[in-house]
Formats: C-alpha cells, structure tokens, sequence
C-alpha cells in the first residue's frame, strides 16, 4: 500500500480562494490546544481534552507528520485536515484489505459557518488525487453530525455503509479519485 512519503513532507502549500493548507509551524501550538480543548469541537470526536494535560503533551511543533494540514487563514490556524490511512481493524472500509485515504478535519468555533471546512476539504482529495492517482478517500463521522454530514454531500462523499462505532452510529463514505478504476 502506497504510503505519503515523511521525507516529502510537508508539501508546498495548497492555496485556495480564502486559505492556506501548509505543514504545522511552532506558532501553532497555542491553536492546537484550543482545538483540542475546545468542548464544541469536541462535541462528536470523543470530547475535549483538558487544557493542562494539552500544555504539557502537545509538542512544541504539533502535527508534524505526513497527512497533517494546518488550514490557515490570514497567517493564523484557525483549523486542520488529517489525511491518515484507515486502520483495518476498524469497521467500515471500501476495500477488503482496508487502509483507504481517510479525511478528518476540525475547525476552532469560530471559523464554523463560513464555508473554510469546505474549501479546506475539498483541496486536499484533489491535492491527494494527483499525488496517489487512482486511491480511493473515505470520510467517517456521526450521523449525528448534521453539520459534517451535510459537508460530506456537497464535497461528493457516497455513502457506503453505516455502522456502529465509540457508542454512536457512524456514516462512511467515499470519494472516488480521479482516474480510478473501479475497484468495488
């Protein structure tokens, strides 16, 4: 299975109307906290964390490592996308073998309901179509979340199955890559 290479990591920023997608920078650290804090942000991904445990655990530059994305707006974190491969121990897959392209992403609060998750979402499938042409991405999250459910739509996600998974009925869709063949 073909894997983001750590040597080639982070890319070159992906630019988007609005924002910046770029490898995690030590000035980011006090964002990565408050994401990880924040109970609303924690509302659907199994709750915030406290902050002193946060202070004391995030390194001093978080997220550094291949599929991390800070989404920057305007020179400040306001959020991150994760492109990490789904474990195959998990429930839900598109292959049989397991380990598709997942995408996750989490915003501060206050950068919800401007359309950045969207844009931020939708740049990074492309950017991972060019880089492993033909690989599938799979998005999970709580039927629950309307907000991310109705995300998951508009940027083509299918859905592929639901299931049962950390207490709560998940969704799992798919993106197809550009070029691919059909694999299902």
């Amino acid at each position: 299975m073909t894997q983001l290479d750590p040597a080639e990591w982070p890319p070159a920023p992906l630019r988007t109307e609005r924002l910046v997608l770029r490898g995690a920078e030590a000035r980011d650290r006090v964002a990565f906290i408050e994401l990880f804090a924040s109970p609303e942000v924690g509302t659907y991904v199994g709750g915030a964390r406290p902050r002193d445990e946060l202070e004391r655990a995030v390194p001093e530059v978080p997220g550094r490592r291949p599929g991390v994305f800070v989404i920057d707006l305007g020179g400040a974190m306001i959020g991150m996308i994760t492109l990490d491969r789904r474990d195959a121990e998990r429930p839900g897959h598109v292959r049989p073998e397991g380990e598709e392209a997942e995408l996750g992403y989490l915003l501060l609060p206050e950068a919800w309901g401007h359309g950045y998750a969207a844009e931020a979402c939708a740049a990074v499938p492309d950017w991972f179509a060019d880089v492993l042409p033909g690989e599938p991405v799979v998005l999970c999250t709580q039927t629950a979340n309307e907000r991310a459910m109705r995300l998951a739509a508009k940027l083509g996600f299918t859905e592929v199955e639901r299931f049962e998974d950390y207490g709560a009925e998940q969704w799992l869709g798919v993106r197809e890559s550009r070029n691919m063949s059909s694999s299902r």
